[in-house]
């Protein structure tokens, strides 16, 4: 539209379009049939693989699921064989590699096709990782249904991370400002807490919050030198520090909030039951109440996919039941 509206107007101007991880034909196609492909340049950031942190790197392809397993569309096969290329490429070849599932095996077959084709820069390297998993997300939906019990999670679930970072809104920072932090092992108050049960939280940021103040108060008993070493050398990560467990215990309130009015706990006792094939009736009555208390609509159809998994599909009367429920409820 707006390459079309420079033409009706008149204007000159040079216009480059950048498809990441990769450009596809289809693209290509539509910028054809719009009659702007002759007047646009093209190209493509072929990152694959993005680090989040010391051990983590993602492809961060958040539509890779939706576009693969429910509409069959193969087009993200080709980056991923690119991003197993580009981790031997670095790390040396892969000692063993395991797959489970349809994608998975495709992605194996081009990656190797890939490495035939091309000498790999890490084929002379003695190999850093031993074991490669590629499992396709269809093999295990439940652990996807599950609600989020430790605190990244629960970021993630309330706020939603992306690329590593998370927005925090004025009910986290207590200002009219949003903020965005990066979660990684540099923050040190999020380091020690993103892996722990949300119950244990709160009271090691408690504790964590006396600890600091006792190292503010040592300034009290110290002479110039010892207050100029200070400063110098403690106080900015002391305030940084502050800072960031101010923002977490703010995102922990938060969370508490939103999960309150969802009946986290009764919604994981739920869970358990269906988990473990136990009061199956009782939660499937949850499950109603849940959809007729227009708690959480995904909330809702989330613990119905589980209940359908966990009991290898519904019978025809509490499917029934609960797609009129659910449709009554939320159109």
């Amino acid at each position: 539209d707006i390459v079309n509206a420079d033409k009706m107007s008149g204007r000159s101007r040079k216009y480059k379009i950048i498809f990441s991880p990769q450009k596809f034909y289809a693209c290509e196609m539509v910028l054809e049939e719009e009659g702007v492909l002759g007047d646009v340049t093209c190209d493509e950031w072929s990152f694959y693989l993005l680090p989040l942190d010391e051990d983590i790197i993602s492809m961060e392809l958040p539509e890779f699921f939706r576009d693969y397993f429910l509409e069959g569309d193969q087009r993200w096969i080709n980056p991923v064989a690119r991003a197993l290329q580009l981790l031997s490429s670095l790390y040396g070849p892969f000692g063993k590699t395991y797959g489970v599932g349809r994608c998975a095996k495709m992605s194996y077959e081009l990656w190797r096709d890939l490495e035939e084709e091309s000498e790999s820069d890490g084929q002379g390297r003695k190999p850093e990782i031993g074991h490669v998993f590629l499992m396709d997300r269809d093999m295990d939906y439940v652990t996807a249904l599950c609600s989020q019990v430790v605190y990244e999670g629960l970021v993630d679930d309330t706020f939603r991370i992306k690329c590593g970072s998370v927005d925090f809104g004025p009910d986290v920072t207590s200002s009219d400002k949003s903020i965005k932090v990066l979660l990684n092992s540099q923050d040190k108050v999020f380091s020690q807490i993103r892996n722990e049960h949300f119950s244990s939280v709160f009271g090691f940021l408690s504790q964590k919050s006396r600890s600091l103040q006792a190292q503010y108060d040592r300034r009290r008993g110290m002479d110039i030198k010892q207050m100029k070493d200070f400063v110098s050398q403690e106080l900015k990560g002391l305030k940084q520090e502050h800072r960031l467990l101010s923002l977490h215990i703010g995102a922990c309130e938060s969370i508490m909030k939103k999960k309150t009015k969802q009946d986290f706990q009764e919604t994981i006792k739920a869970e358990h039951s269906l988990l473990e094939g136990f009061d199956i009736r009782e939660s499937t009555s949850f499950i109603e109440e849940h959809i007729d208390r227009q708690v959480s609509p995904i909330e809702s159809l989330r613990l119905m996919c589980l209940l359908s998994i966990t009991e290898n599909g519904l019978v025809p009367k509490d499917y029934r039941s609960l797609k009129t429920q659910y449709l009554q409820v939320r159109g």
